[in-house]
């Protein structure tokens, strides 16, 4: 949750940077939408440098453990250009 406050200003200065950090605590414990939020981060270059593939790693692990728009999200990803 904290994460998604620092990611949209709420209540707190709009920090990617402090998003993905506390993302990434959120995602070491296993938390499927926290894998789910990071690749999404990733897509985008907010707080982390634009990298679609670390996004799709981020996108399986969701997937995984059943996160149905990282399901989407891989799904998108893997149409031709």
């Amino acid at each position: 949750m904290l994460g998604s406050l620092y990611l949209n200003g709420d209540g707190v200065p709009q920090d990617y940077g402090e998003a993905v950090r506390w993302y990434r605590l959120a995602a070491a414990q296993g938390h499927a939408d926290a894998y789910y939020s990071l690749g999404v981060r990733y897509i985008f270059g907010e707080g982390v440098p634009q990298d679609y593939a670390e996004a799709v790693r981020w996108f399986r692990l969701a997937a995984d453990q059943g996160q149905a728009r990282a399901h989407y999200n891989l799904g998108v990803m893997s149409l031709p250009s």
